[in-house]
């Protein structure tokens, strides 16, 4: 019975060597089948016999089904190495596309370059700690300066305060006593008046005595001039004790315009902290690479750009060095083969001739677009015994063992039809021509296996061809 094409279920495509064994047992088939025809319209011709059908036994052997593709051999491991000085170039060792050991000697600085930076660094951070105590030293003084002409503006404001008080209370006491002599000789004068029509007399003469000797009084009174002498002396304390505090306010505006509150102390030290981080990293790069830059690993250089005496700038990149110790093959799977593939599974990598172990160690999490429009999905296949026979970015071919079937019930890739109610298989009973639907489990190139329908020593028909028909009668040729 011929294969049906109306409402077909959608098959995922076979590898290419499958197809290339079921082509040529195809092939085979139609010899047979064309021989086979033309025994039978012979045989019809003479007398109607049945149609005869070729047929293989069902047998249990082991299935193994491998996901057959061809990737690319990429490094898994890589180390882009960047200038973290600027320092002059020495020399360089290497070129791009050696293969390189770990330790081997990539590039270097030049000494004499590389030793005075080393002593510029090293001067920069005893600069940044000089300036440091430098400014907290001046900010101490700052504040004590300041501290001290606070103390002392309040103390003299005081201190003018009491003696402009004491001043006035001096001024008082010689105004009082002025104005009491002063009265004293008005009260005089007015009993010389009275006495003024006796000038003889002795009590006209004991008045005028009287008011010189008041008269003198006021111009010399002890107490006055000792009072005066007071305010005279408070008198220059005050100014001395004004342009004091003239000296303090001046001190106290030049200490507070050059000390540091808390907020700009500790922003000082934190730059001064973050200088000499700087530096001291620069100071540590420096040391690391006085003996040169070696490779890490085993690799090749995939890129170069140092160049010898050139002085590059701290971050550029100086080479590419991809690894050959950890390396894999990237490979992309369709839609169909996705459910064969799974990490862990083993795998067969053919480069250059000579074949690889191999593990999957990565599928990727989304699909991409191949060059045909299709969608892929990214596989990594690490390789688990790489040596010097590895090259980055060459073609690999890869067998990936996907699933295994120890004695499994198997038939023949090429007797197993489909249709719209699945796969199924021609067997002859009583000289019929039968369908037997079945369930088919893994396959490999050659074998298919079977999980439901039939069993160890029946017999399938393995010349397929477009005269089949169920229900025919047939006659059967067992496979030699």
């Amino acid at each position: 019975m011929k294969k049906e094409k109306a409402e077909k279920k959608e098959k995922m495509p076979m590898d290419r060597a499958k197809k290339k064994k079921i082509i040529r047992r195809c092939i085979l088939g139609g010899i047979a089948t064309v021989m086979v025809g033309g025994i039978a319209v012979n045989s019809i011709m003479a007398g109607n016999a049945p149609f005869p059908v070729y047929t293989t036994p069902v047998i249990r052997e082991d299935v193994e089904q491998l996901l057959s593709t061809s990737g690319t051999v990429k490094t898994e491991e890589s180390r882009a190495y960047f200038s973290d000085v600027a320092v002059k170039i020495g020399e360089v060792n290497v070129a791009a596309g050696d293969i390189v050991k770990k330790g081997q000697l990539l590039y270097s600085y030049d000494k004499d370059a590389l030793a005075d930076e080393k002593q510029l660094i090293q001067l920069k951070i005893q600069s940044n700690e000089g300036g440091y105590e430098s400014s907290i030293s001046k900010n101490r003084k700052s504040l004590g300066e300041l501290g001290e002409a606070n103390v002392n503006l309040d103390v003299l404001e005081q201190q003018i305060a009491d003696s402009e008080n004491y001043v006035r209370e001096l001024n008082k006491k010689i105004a009082d006593k002025q104005n009491a002599l002063a009265y004293e000789g008005t009260l005089l004068q007015i009993s010389l008046l009275d006495w003024s029509d006796r000038p003889d007399s002795e009590e006209y003469m004991n008045l005028q005595k009287l008011i010189q000797l008041n008269t003198y009084e006021q111009q010399h009174n002890k107490e006055i001039e000792a009072w005066q002498k007071e305010v005279n002396e408070y008198q220059e304390i005050i100014a001395g004790y004004k342009e004091y505090k003239a000296e303090m306010k001046s001190q106290k505006s030049a200490s507070e315009s050059t000390a540091l509150d808390r907020g700009s102390e500790s922003q000082l030290a934190a730059n001064t902290q973050i200088e000499n981080i700087n530096a001291a990293e620069t100071l540590a790069a420096i040391e690391e690479v006085e003996n040169g830059v070696s490779a890490e690993f085993d690799g090749v250089i995939t890129q170069l750009s140092v160049v010898e005496g050139a002085s590059p700038a701290v971050g550029t990149q100086m080479l590419l060095l991809e690894s050959t110790e950890k390396v894999k093959v990237e490979i992309s799977i369709s839609k169909y083969d996705l459910e064969k593939i799974a990490v862990g599974q083993q795998a067969d990598i053919k480069i250059a001739g000579k074949t690889y172990q191999g593990r999957v160690s990565k599928i990727n999490g989304m699909a991409t677009t191949n060059a045909s429009g299709a969608a892929v999905v990214g596989v990594d296949i690490e390789i688990e015994n790489p040596d010097s026979g590895i090259f980055l970015g060459v073609e690999a071919k890869v067998a990936v063992h996907t699933a295994f079937a120890p004695q499994a019930v198997v038939v023949p890739i090429e007797v197993i039809n489909s249709d719209k109610n699945g796969d199924f298989v021609y067997a002859v009973k009583d000289g019929i021509l039968t369908r037997k639907d079945v369930v088919t489990g893994i396959s490999s190139d050659t074998y298919c296996e079977i999980r439901e329908g039939l069993e160890e020593g029946e017999s399938v028909v393995s010349n397929i061809s477009a005269d089949l028909t169920e229900g025919m009668a047939v006659t059967e040729i067992p496979a030699q």
